[in-house]
């Protein structure tokens, strides 16, 4: 462990274990596998170690190990037997568990380690949706109750960000093979959510399609701007959590007056999109539930 002083609550870690707090207090008292600090008021706090042990022993007992058996194991076994049994099912849920130990820890070596192994068995797209968004959608659950502050968020989702940007470059270095439109992905104003329209940009350049990427926060003055320069236009907006769900409706009637009065289209994705009112849905305007269902649109 490196000097970082992390301590968590027991609801801590039950939700980054997914164990009910009350199986863990069973766990620590009738069979040890626990060591707990005490504050001056009694209360359990845990280390980054337990926490490390407690992911351990959930992916054992996942798979069938009784707690009476792990709490008889040593310290080295627990993690050696992990090893052995991880399997194609357990492995992302054992990667989503390495990449979150990383990101507490601000670790970088282990998130590459993780990343570098899960890569010489699957492709950087299987990374993606097997582990990435289970992971970051997990983050945000984590970021709600306050497990995890900003700064851990931010230290894994950079990481992410510079994966999809390796790989974004190796497919931006190939010339276009597709001309029948260009896409341009942007976030709107405020939105600075931005690990999902990175993705999708490396998806639309590996179909074989020229992108513009603009990125988080555009003014729709500036989408206008490229009107100027291209035909059969695809915009792209990512909408998490800007504009809001009372803001959404008259953003959509904004851009159908602004930038959809061509050829154009607009495609729509993210969490606020569950809010446009349907009425504003045309043959120009699409949405999207998720990543994989823009993709095999395309």
């Amino acid at each position: 462990m490196n000097n970082i002083k992390s301590v968590f609550s027991i609801k801590d870690l039950e939700n980054l274990s997914g164990i009910k707090a009350h199986t863990i207090r069973i766990w620590e008292k009738r069979y040890n596998v626990l060591e707990p600090m005490r504050t001056e008021t009694n209360i359990r706090m845990y280390d980054l170690e337990n926490l490390q042990k407690l992911l351990n022993i959930t992916l054992l007992h996942n798979h069938g190990y009784k707690i009476s058996k792990i709490s008889k194991l040593s310290e080295d076994r627990i993690p050696q037997l992990v090893n052995e049994i991880i399997s194609e099912k357990s492995a992302k849920h054992h990667a989503i568990s390495s990449f979150k130990l990383a990101m507490m820890n601000f670790d970088q070596a282990l998130f590459f380690n993780t990343y570098n192994r899960l890569l010489s068995e699957k492709s950087f797209r299987d990374v993606f949706y097997e582990v990435f968004i289970p992971l970051i959608q997990e983050l945000g659950l984590l970021w709600q109750t306050n497990t995890i502050s900003p700064a851990h968020e931010h230290f894994i989702t950079y990481l992410i960000k510079q994966k999809i940007l390796t790989n974004t470059e190796v497919v931006q270095s190939q010339e276009p093979t597709r001309d029948d439109k260009v896409f341009v992905l942007y976030l709107p104003d405020n939105e600075v959510h931005e690990l999902g329209l990175m993705y999708l940009n490396y998806e639309i350049l590996s179909h074989g399609y020229k992108t513009i990427y603009l990125g988080e926060s555009v003014p729709t003055e500036s989408l206008k701007d490229l009107k100027k320069h291209f035909d059969n236009i695809v915009y792209i907006c990512y909408t998490t959590v800007e504009p809001t769900k009372s803001e959404i409706n008259a953003y959509v009637k904004e851009l159908q007056t602004e930038i959809m009065v061509d050829s154009s289209r607009l495609w729509l994705i993210g969490r606020m999109i569950e809010h446009v009112d349907s009425k504003l849905i045309s043959e120009k305007i699409t949405t999207f539930n998720s990543i994989k269902e823009l993709v095999e649109f395309i």
